[in-house]
């Protein structure tokens, strides 16, 4: 990428990040902390889908297995700024590990640390099932480890049965 556009880039991405701490301390202050939780785990279940439907868009992806799931979210942890990698396990399930997370790193640089587990299992945990709908009601999505929960790593699984009658 080319410097300008790089460093264009750049400022847009923490943009996207301030805006969202300075819109979530806002609502903190003017609504209490539970509801500021309640209205971004509302605006994230929104967002989810609005980039899943982008992701899918750009990188030309018709079908609706894990795998593909996979790929899109990708995308957006890529433009995050993610550390992470992508595991195909196979047909019907895949599997994303986070090792460092820009918005667990902003939490810290801000000394909010303590909100981390409340966004992991409320924001994060949202935000995966809310990908898995948008590609397919057969997906089933688990976040089974978090940083901000003390974790070395956010772990999100998604999965399909492999026959029509499972329903777990």
């Amino acid at each position: 990428m080319e410097t300008g556009t790089h460093r264009v880039y750049e400022m847009l991405q923490r943009s996207y990040f301030a805006v969202d701490g300075l819109w979530f301390v806002m609502a903190e202050e003017q609504f209490g902390r539970e509801k500021a939780l309640e209205l971004d785990e509302k605006v994230w279940q929104v967002m989810a889908k609005i980039q899943a439907r982008k992701a899918r868009e750009l990188l030309e992806i018709d079908g609706d297995s894990p795998a593909e799931l996979a790929r899109c979210i990708a995308l957006k942890f890529e433009a995050e700024g993610h550390d992470y990698h992508v595991k195909i396990e196979n047909k019907d399930a895949a599997e994303i590990v986070i090792t460092q997370c820009p918005w667990r790193d902003a939490l810290l640089s801000s000394d909010r640390a303590e909100l981390g587990p409340a966004i992991a299992r409320r924001i994060c945990a949202h935000e995966g099932a809310g990908w898995a709908a948008e590609f397919s009601p057969r997906i089933k999505f688990e976040l089974t480890e978090t940083l901000c929960e003390g974790a070395e790593r956010c772990c999100l699984r998604f999965r399909q049965p492999s026959t029509g009658t499972e329903t777990d």
